[in-house]
């Protein structure tokens, strides 16, 4: 979309594909399907239950699926804290800081032309380039690795009420439709799944160019899950 937002932590439609070793520490080719599936997760939800603008984690558990949990943080910047159960053996996957970009012809103050991908992706990494001050940190601990992933090139598919809405003039601005292509660039963070128990997961990024701080901290629960 001409009109580009970013998100920072964050939600799918479609199918998850298994974690493989796309661990944090242990970079792997599955990470850039992994953040289209996220977008597309994210986008698919509509604004009254979306984990992008939940405030208090409510909303946490909406459309999960598969082997890997998604974590939102906060759409165009801010702070969070969320409370969220998950269930045992859920690998966590979310942004740090992302920038997503796609093709929308006459939507949002794009003009009638189409834009490949490429030209979406030279628009958006200005932004990633920027980034600063990432950190993450599991119950005082801090992840190390940190990487940097730019998307596979996806298509996005949009419902009637959907968070581009508000930023894109209101209610309608962004019609629901499937939209290509779309293009994400970002730093992301794929954890083991936790031990069962109490944890804390703060996540904070910043991207000064554009004023987006974001600062989440998750107080999650990992329950057992008995399948006997």
């Amino acid at each position: 979309m001409r009109t580009k937002k970013a998100m920072a932590t964050g939600l799918i439609l479609g199918l998850v594909l298994g974690v493989g070793s796309a661990f944090a520490g242990e970079p792997d080719e599955q990470l850039p399907t992994m953040t289209a599936q996220w977008w597309q997760f994210i986008g698919s939800i509509p604004t009254t239950v979306n984990p992008g603008l939940d405030p208090t984690g409510a909303d946490c558990m909406v459309g999960q699926r598969g082997p890997v949990w998604f974590l939102a943080g906060t759409f165009s910047g801010g702070t969070a804290a969320r409370t969220c159960s998950i269930p045992a053996g859920e690998a966590l996957f979310f942004p740090i800081v992302n920038f997503v970009n796609i093709n929308t012809p006459n939507v949002c103050g794009s003009g009638s032309a189409n834009m490949s991908a490429d030209e979406l992706r030279a628009q958006i990494a200005p932004f990633i380039d920027a980034a600063t001050n990432l950190s993450v940190q599991l119950d005082g601990e801090p992840v190390e690795d940190l990487p940097r992933v730019k998307s596979k090139v996806f298509a996005i598919t949009f419902p009637a009420d959907n968070i581009f809405n508000v930023a894109c003039g209101g209610p309608g601005a962004v019609p629901a439709a499937t939209y290509s292509p779309a293009v994400d660039d970002g730093f992301y963070v794929l954890l083991k799944p936790p031990k069962v128990g109490r944890h804390i997961l703060h996540i904070h990024g910043e991207i000064p160019s554009i004023s987006f701080v974001l600062d989440v901290t998750y107080d999650l629960t990992i329950v057992p899950v008995h399948l006997k």
